[in-house]
């Protein structure tokens, strides 16, 4: 390939929206944007992030306190969609706080919905935005069930960066060892063949998620399914915990 093609096909790439680059950009914006036209707004909103938006957001805060989220932690919520977690944290936990999405419209109903020194912020990357070293949790609920694993590999090690010693990656994910996750699995089977399949639905198995933590030097990962004790126990998926060792030089 002459120099010329080349610096032809490097500007055709930068000129490709986030939107028609990125599977994930692309499926949820036109999800939020079909749900907006045939729903009420806040429906809309709590439909975008799964329904049942108080309830989850206040297990979701749960989850987080129960590993040890505190008054002055720092918190990334990668995939923070409309809010759910942030509205119920902020009553709560007095946090450093800050939200990425790839959807304006569900980054401004997050906005209304949370304490005004929360940021939210629009991220159609594949890596988080923040210095090395400067949150104490990062937590990504219904995130990784909609990617690929390179692409959910990508965000785990960039939050193993950007986690202090001692900090947490904590998220959620679908696995086929969970009974009831078979059903999502036979539900996405049968979208693809109809061609009706909004976004992936992504399987990890713990296995999977070992191996990324020991190569990417987190502490073993602690699991939680559902059925199990604990908040993490009542959430539809399962649940790690991946610990940045306090002695990390990372």
């Amino acid at each position: 390939m002459s120099d010329r093609l080349k610096r032809r096909v490097k500007e055709f790439v930068r000129s490709v929206r986030p939107e028609d680059r990125f599977h994930f950009v692309r499926d949820y914006r036109k999800l939020v944007r079909t749900l907006i036209d045939r729903h009420p707004y806040d429906e809309a909103m709590s439909l975008a992030v799964g329904g049942n938006y108080a309830s989850t957001g206040t297990l979701l805060a749960d989850i987080l306190i129960d590993e040890g989220l505190r008054d002055g932690n720092a918190l990334m919520d990668l995939g923070c969609g409309s809010g759910r977690l942030a509205s119920a944290l902020g009553p709560r936990v007095s946090l450093k706080y800050l939200g990425y999405d790839i959807v304006p419209e569900l980054l401004e109903y997050a906005r209304s919905k949370s304490p005004d020194g929360y940021e939210f912020r629009l991220n159609h990357s594949r890596r988080l935005p923040a210095e090395s070293a400067s949150f104490d949790f990062v937590a990504a609920f219904s995130v990784f069930t909609h990617l690929l694993h390179e692409e959910s590999y990508l965000y785990v090690q960039d939050a193993q960066r950007v986690l202090r010693p001692g900090g947490k990656l904590v998220f959620s994910f679908l696995e086929f060892q969970v009974e009831h996750h078979w059903s999502v699995f036979e539900q996405t089977v049968e979208a693809t063949r109809n061609d009706t399949l909004p976004h992936l639905n992504v399987f990890i198995e713990q296995s999977t998620i070992e191996l990324w933590a020991a190569h990417l030097g987190f502490e073993t990962p602690v699991f939680v399914q559902p059925g199990e004790a604990g908040a993490a126990g009542r959430l539809g998926q399962s649940v790690a915990t991946l610990r940045k060792p306090a002695d990390s030089d990372r």
